[in-house]
């Protein structure tokens, strides 16, 4: 075996050689004071589960030397074994990973799809018609000459109640008294938007005699 060892995995070395003699891991942790969760890493080459160093190095001198290896070929070997692992481990993170290019690329996506999804939104609300919420009173009838009437929509839009021009603040809010000069007055307020679009709403108020 001397001749063909560096054809071997240390991991297979060892655990080959256990095997030979028969030996348990749990047996071998007692002996040699290595927890049986390293020497079963150390058999799979599983380098995520390995110790950190120095650790990892005297653990396999250790288990080489109790099963009467030659315990500086194979910390050569593992050595190796362990180089190759990682080396292909940062070959994976290379190929897959998010390279600078990758995440530059990834980032103008991002600041693509938010620029689109303004100018949507924009268009969106440059081509509807504006809101209109009007307070009006709690009841269709009145007992006296004139009443106020509020209400809010967009604070770009004009609004007109009964064709009179209102004004609107800077939050959309706006105000007009209505005088009840006959015993039937229709209330009609109209918003305009700046591209034209326009919401209508109406209401009948009496005026109790």
């Amino acid at each position: 075996m001397a001749a063909n060892i560096s054809l071997f995995k240390a991991s297979t070395i060892l655990k080959n050689t256990r095997l030979d003699k028969e030996l348990e891991l749990e047996e071998i942790s007692k002996k040699i004071k290595i927890p049986k969760k390293y020497l079963e890493a150390i058999e799979s080459g599983d380098i995520s589960l390995y110790p950190q160093e120095p650790y990892c190095s005297l653990f396999v001198r250790d288990y080489a030397e109790f099963l009467k290896l030659n315990s500086t070929d194979i910390l050569s070997l593992f050595r190796r074994d362990f180089l190759q692992v990682k080396h292909k481990s940062k070959n994976k993170l290379t190929k897959f990973g998010f390279t600078p290019q990758i995440t530059f690329t990834i980032i103008l996506t991002i600041i693509g799809i938010l620029f689109i999804a303004y100018l949507t939104g924009e268009y969106i609300k440059f081509n509807r018609p504006p809101k209109l919420t009007v307070n009006w009173p709690e009841t269709e009838y009145i007992n006296q000459d004139n009443f106020e009437v509020t209400g809010k929509t967009d604070p770009e839009s004009t609004v007109r109640v009964n064709q009179d021009l209102v004004i609107v603040d800077n939050q959309g809010n706006f105000s007009k008294k209505i005088n009840l000069d006959s015993p039937q007055t229709q209330i009609i307020i109209e918003s305009k938007s700046a591209n034209g679009k326009t919401t209508i709403t109406k209401k009948i108020i009496y005026k109790k005699l």
